[in-house]
């Protein structure tokens, strides 16, 4: 199998037509709104949630329930966020009715709308124009299982109700900067992302779900990016059971937006992730490269990727691409590319998808200079992820998920079981 991330090849694929508001298979007909009643509750067989575990998912459904979560969270701290900023960043707490929120597309989806719906307040980190920043801005949200619940604390403990969270991050004009939003302790949580890129601005926002086992978060990432601004979009995706959609739209000429993702699945843990890009607008430019690998049983990967060139998005250069390695029997990955084109004046436009296990020449060529096969395996995996770690360009995080990486593969046992087995040698 091919683990390489080229860009080089394109495909074309049918146009689509707008519908009204209904469940619909094209990304590009889906229904927004603020209205959560033009959200019915899903069943499972809805093309967008046919492969959610539903049974984790549905207490983030409930409008009531995510509602009262809410004000309990706020009230016994059991859900904070902590902001670590430098100067040239505002930092400000806005009440839902502010006029700043709101302004980039509507939620798509149930938990979306029910985390538009339910949140009270909304932490908003403002990078002002023209600054530099020297050091990363810090967001760090942090769950707390409730006390009353049996195990609290301990590495099974749940919350006893689901909660909604918004987060605003605004970069202005001429602004250069990296936030990173790091996810950890336990919390039943859907939430919204709004993220601003203005005008020649330069953003780089890396999200990292780190949460412990019980954990069950759906995000909505709603992304708008200016003419001439440049957006790197980073999802790292290690504990809990997570769904992540973001929507990415330009909103001017020359935009340039490289969305990457990194995920690894252990034994019953579902990992979901769903970026879409909107182009249209001329002469933008993105790239969608994520790659995830699964081991244990029942572990599940979900990638559906999609894209849309306008009809007035002439000039556009656009590829997606997903990579999975399944390192263990009972694992399982869904990979789903899809492109929509309405506009032939393109630079290029493309996507692929692969699924595989771990790759015997590769195996063996290692094996074959006096490489221990444990060894071999654990060089492959650190490989095949090294190439998109190394974009992601903040070291901190770069070395983090590398050692995470390399933490998931002792945990299990992979490679210490086969560096013990004689049968494998």
């Amino acid at each position: 199998m091919d683990l390489t991330t080229d860009h080089s090849r394109a495909a074309l694929e049918g146009a689509h037509s707008h519908g009204a508001p209904r469940y619909v298979a094209s990304r590009a007909d889906r229904p927004t709104s603020f209205d959560p009643d033009l959200f019915p509750v899903p069943r499972g067989r809805e093309e967008e949630w046919r492969f959610t575990p539903m049974r984790r998912f549905r207490p983030l459904f409930d409008l009531d329930a995510v509602s009262a979560g809410t004000r309990q969270a706020e009230a016994t701290g059991a859900l904070r966020t902590g902001v670590d900023a430098p100067d040239g960043v505002t930092v400000r707490t806005l009440g839902r009715d502010d006029p700043h929120l709101g302004r980039i597309g509507e939620p798509v989806d149930r938990t979306g709308v029910v985390a538009w719906a339910a949140f009270r307040t909304s932490t908003a980190v403002t990078v002002e124009a023209g600054a530099h920043l020297e050091r990363a801005v810090r967001l760090t949200v942090t769950g707390t299982p409730d006390a009353s619940a049996p195990d609290a604390g301990g590495p099974d403990a749940a919350p006893a109700t689901p909660a909604a969270q918004h987060l605003l991050i605004t970069a202005r004009e001429g602004s250069r900067a990296t936030v990173l939003l790091d996810h950890v302790g336990t919390a039943t949580l859907t939430q919204t992302v709004e993220i601003d890129v203005a005008p020649g601005a330069d953003l780089t926002v890396v999200t990292i779900q780190d949460w412990d086992d019980a954990a069950v978060h759906a995000s909505n990432h709603r992304v708008r990016v200016a003419e001439r601004a440049t957006l790197k979009h980073v999802v790292v995706s290690l504990g809990g059971d997570v769904r992540i959609a973001p929507d990415f739209i330009f909103s001017g000429e020359g935009g340039h937006i490289d969305a990457y993702g990194v995920y690894f699945a252990d034994a019953g843990q579902h990992l979901e992730h769903r970026p879409y890009v909107a182009h249209t607008e001329p002469h933008c430019y993105s790239r969608v490269t994520y790659k995830g690998a699964l081991q244990g049983e029942g572990a599940h990967s979900v990638w559906v990727g999609d894209c849309l060139i306008g009809a007035a998005a002439r000039g556009t250069d656009t590829y997606e691409l997903n990579r999975n390695l399944v390192l263990t029997p009972g694992a399982k990955a869904d990979s789903i590319p899809n492109l929509e084109i309405e506009n032939g004046n393109i630079e290029g436009a493309g996507h692929a998808s692969a699924t595989g296990r771990f790759d015997d020449t590769q195996l063996f060529y290692l094996r074959a200079r006096g490489i221990p096969e444990a060894e071999a395996r654990r060089l492959v995996v650190l490989g095949f992820f090294g190439e998109i770690v190394g974009e992601i360009g903040v070291p901190e995080v770069e070395e983090h998920l590398m050692g995470a990486i390399e933490r998931e593969l002792e945990l299990t046992g992979l490679i210490a079981a086969r560096a013990q087995d004689p049968a494998s040698r």
